[in-house]
């Protein structure tokens, strides 16, 4: 039976504690059954990610798993080149916009295929970082007019690649990050025959904000500074190269969270490209490089894990300023090329996690301890529990607090014995909750005891690994939405952290977004036997492709959803991926399955002469090693089922 609080808690304030209508962008609600849906094209059809959840599970899939929504992602694509293609039309601009996506955000190919094909309309091309994004850009381009930029140190393969595709007929630029390259392009085009596609990326003064502006400004890795640009155009020049130069680059990191700071880029890297205009490069191509964000906790800010404006907001901006510069210095403006990739793909991807135990120190320290005999600090921290005084919540926190320090002193001394400390700890945390409750009565939280708020939070245990599928939020701490995915329609009464399944300490999520600032634990509902399910939001970007072998768990299992007007449920899975097996994990790290197993065999074989196991219960064990090689590296979630009521009699 729901309590008077359970009950009069509807999913509007699940919504808003939550976050959804802040960084939800119109794509993600709660409906009124307490489940949270999914809009891919903000056009008022809404997908159940419960049910999601329930068809996966019914195919044999368990948690942990990523779900695509693949509308959702071809509406980002539509939405940033028609967000463009609005600020020219407004701005009276001369010239298009001609984007691409930076395959290194996700190179998983059911991304790059359906970037591909949604792009198709708008001419939207490819950036590639590496060789072996090249390789797939390559491949995977379609389309003579849409255009692949080749970033990244580049060697002499690279560079051939590149002058492949120029033979293909593709429209591909290479662009120079460091004044050797100019050699290699210089050599190589002369010993192919192909006459390349240049651009020069350049150092500008101006900086990024956020968790990335180291990377950009004078000091950065990659580019060049001033002095370099007329050194490659000289060197260019005497090559008779000079009409191959058509773009200029600039990147000032990712996810920026201020435009002003993209302003000030802007109008700097036009400066630059109208000089090298006027220096006879016929140039043609601006790429205003990344930097696009997503405002993650949606508090509309300068914050690093936000962003203080819109996509529509960034691309009038963008042609405004570049319009701008090239009027004042009497040059014909240039094509427009971006490469934002966090804002095209982070929204489409979520990961889902089930909870599957609790770690509660409220439980295990509220049990009274009974001392045979009660040392002075016991019956001290006895009165204070117990005092109906008016102390003020810190000054109650601070007594208790010294005398439990004075008990572990005396512990260390040898005058303290464990129940006395067991007494101790426990009285100590019992008036720490007493203090805690206040907070919530009051809705006030000196900051304080905001840390001592985190410390008494329950650890919600999730089979999933932070190092594999959240890698961002355990290197830079970058915030991610996180919500119940059902029950919304139940008060949350539980403060909780989530940590995860590996053997590292660092293996949890202890910060959450918060419309102030940021709160170091999450209002979950308690478990109740049932599977209970969290959904890490806007996870497309990054995460689904760095994580590593940490603890050897590996890839989670993929869904992939369509929205589908004839279906029951409106929408239809199209394709499940499984995630890691065992043997696929331990072969990635040079061992091979079969080797292990026959080294398995052997140590069975020698037991079983020694007669410490039978042949066989031999052959049992060997089966089990061998069938777990081939199960996934996550956890078997395994309930006991359910106990039938006793008849009445």
């Amino acid at each position: 039976m729901k309590t008077e609080a359970e009950t009069t808690w509807s999913t509007a304030q699940s919504e808003e504690l939550y976050g959804f209508p802040r960084w939800g962008s119109g794509h993600f609600h709660a409906n009124a059954s307490g489940m949270v849906t999914v809009e891919p094209l903000a056009d008022g059809r809404q997908i159940c990610i419960k049910d999601v959840i329930d068809e996966a599970v019914g195919t044999g899939m368990q948690a942990p798993f990523v779900i695509r929504f693949q509308d959702l992602l071809r509406h980002r694509v539509e939405r940033l080149n028609l967000a463009f293609n609005q600020a020219i039309k407004e701005e009276n601009y001369d010239a298009r916009y001609r984007g691409v996506f930076p395959i290194k955000v996700n190179q998983l190919r059911e991304v790059v295929e359906e970037i591909v094909d949604a792009g198709a309309e708008f001419e939207y091309g490819l950036e590639a970082g590496s060789k072996p994004e090249l390789v797939i850009a390559l491949a995977m381009h379609e389309g003579k007019d849409r255009l692949i930029i080749c970033n990244g140190y580049k060697d002499p393969d690279y560079i051939r690649l590149a002058l492949l595709g120029r033979k293909l007929g593709k429209q591909i630029v290479i662009v120079v990050e460091q004044l050797s390259e100019v050699d290699h392009i210089v050599a190589l085009a002369k010993e192919t025959g192909v006459e390349p596609v240049i651009g020069f990326r350049a150092k500008l003064l101006t900086r990024g904000e956020g968790k990335w502006a180291s990377s950009t400004g004078e000091n950065a890795k990659f580019g060049l500074n001033t002095a370099e640009i007329l050194l490659a155009a000289r060197k260019l020049r005497k090559a008779n190269l000079t009409d191959c130069v058509r773009l200029l680059h600039f990147h000032i990191g990712s996810q920026v969270p201020n435009i002003l700071t993209i302003k000030k880029a802007v109008v700097e890297a036009s400066r630059f490209y109208c000089q090298l205009v006027k220096m006879g490069f016929p140039m043609g191509i601006l790429d205003v490089g990344g930097g696009l964000g997503i405002d993650y906790d949606g508090s509309r800010t300068n914050f690093e894990s936000s962003m203080n404006y819109s996509m529509e907001e960034y691309a009038s901006d963008v042609v405004a300023n570049i319009r701008d510069i090239c009027v004042t210095a009497d040059v014909a403006v240039p094509d427009i090329t971006s490469e934002s990739g966090r804002a095209v793909v982070a929204p489409h991807s979520m990961l889902v996690v089930e909870v599957f135990e609790r770690i509660s120190k409220r439980e295990s320290l509220s049990v009274k301890q009974r001392p045979k005999k009660k040392h002075k600090v016991v019956k001290d921290l006895e009165a204070l529990a117990e005092s109906k005084t008016n102390l003020g919540r810190l000054e109650r926190y601070h007594d208790a607090l010294q005398r439990k320090e004075e008990a572990f002193s005396l512990f260390n001394l040898g005058y303290l014995d464990l129940e006395n400390r067991a007494a101790a700890e426990s009285l100590f945390w019992q008036i720490c909750e007493e203090v805690v409750r206040g907070d919530r009565d009051t809705g006030f939280i000196p900051e304080e005891l905001l840390e001592l708020k985190g410390m008494l939070a329950d650890q919600y245990v999730c089979n999933f690994s932070v190092f594999q599928s959240l890698l961002d939020h355990w290197a830079l701490k970058q915030l991610f939405p996180i919500a119940p995915l059902h029950r919304l329609d139940e008060k949350p009464s539980v403060d909780a952290i989530l940590v995860d399944i590996t053997c590292d300490s660092d293996g949890k999520i202890d910060s959450f977004i918060d419309l102030e600032d940021t709160s170091h634990h999450l209002p979950l509902h308690p478990l109740n036997g049932e599977p209970y399910y969290l959904g890490v939001f806007l996870t497309g970007a990054y995460q689904d492709i760095m994580g590593d072998l940490h603890n050897l768990f590996g890839r989670v299992n993929e869904v992939h959803v369509f929205l589908e007007d004839d279906e029951e449920n409106g929408f239809y899975i199209e394709e499940t991926l499984q995630g890691s097996r065992i043997r696929d994990v331990v072969n990635g790290v040079q061992y091979s399955h079969n080797d292990l197993s026959r080294r398995i065999k052997k140590l069975i074989d020698a037991a079983t002469k020694r007669d410490e196991i039978k042949p066989r219960e031999g052959v049992r064990w060997l089966e089990l090693y061998e069938n777990i090689l081939e199960t996934k590296t996550y956890l078997n979630i395994e309930r006991p089922p359910k106990k039938k009521p006793r008849k009445k009699r």
